[in-house]
């Protein structure tokens, strides 16, 4: 049972709901723990293929963290705090299942590194970027620094860093933040549309996909190295047996993820 969130799994893909939209479903730490419970039930759970991370309402899909709570923090304090946000967005960009952020409208602070974290992101027209931090005499703590280099490039990545504003679904479309910018209306049917396609191909090499692309970013991995080992994982399953048989065959392949 989760406080915060809402999920509701249909055609084996779950939908997570951050669900405050009085406080713009603002990240606090119980909605931080939920999620991290979440993610184990995404992880453990074989009924699931494929989840989707969006918030409650039109506004906000999750407007940034709850700043009452960084109030007379100390520096070790600040420090276990974003180690901790760190650690559970880690478990959802490592997550061995596809999970797809449905931006529907504010993405900021936390909320714009909750999106980032998540595989790719697709964004309603209203959506809204931005980390915000330096207003409040602060960084990024969550990841954002990293990863909004690695998807727009150090340049833009510093200027929206430094200057902390916003820029809208059109423009994160430009600097390749979000995939597709769609309607409210069409934001949802959009990413499970997307997983429904994913989810028919072989699990264990949607995982290797996911291990290799992010190794890139990991300076303790060789990228190329992850690729050859994950390549040849694929040898000993029978979903890649069933795979290639079925492209000889000309016909659809019928994926265990074994």
């Amino acid at each position: 049972m989760y406080t915060t969130l809402v999920k509701t799994l249909e055609n084996n893909i779950l939908t997570i709901t951050v669900n405050r939209p009085d406080k713009l479903n603002a990240l606090n730490q119980q909605v931080m723990q939920d999620l991290n419970a979440v993610m184990d039930e995404v992880y453990q759970n074989q009924s699931i293929k494929s989840a989707i991370i969006t918030g409650a309402g039109a506004k906000s899909f999750v407007a940034g963290a709850d700043i009452s709570e960084f109030v007379g923090a100390t520096k070790e304090q600040g420090i276990a705090l974003a180690q901790k946000g760190q650690n559970i967005f880690f478990k959802i960009e490592n997550s061995p299942k596809p999970i797809v952020a449905a931006v529907n409208g504010f993405a900021l602070g936390g909320g714009c590194e909750l999106a980032m974290s998540c595989h790719f992101r697709i964004a309603s027209e209203n959506a809204k970027f931005g980390q915000p931090e330096v207003n409040l005499g602060l960084i990024p703590g969550y990841g954002g620094t990293q990863r909004l280099v690695q998807l727009v490039g150090k340049g833009r990545a510093l200027e929206l860093l430094m200057a902390g504003n916003m820029i809208d679904a059109a423009t994160a479309l430009q600097y390749g933040l979000v995939n597709y910018v769609v309607s409210q209306e069409e934001l949802l049917p959009k990413a499970i549309g997307i997983l429904q396609t994913i989810n028919t191909k072989a699990p264990l090499a949607l995982k290797g996909c996911i291990i290799a692309a992010n190794a890139i970013f990991d300076e303790k991995q060789n990228g190329y190295a992850t690729e050859v080992n994950e390549f040849g994982k694929c040898f000993e399953t029978l979903d890649m047996i069933e795979g290639t048989s079925a492209f000889l065959e000309k016909r659809k392949p019928n994926f265990k993820g074994c």
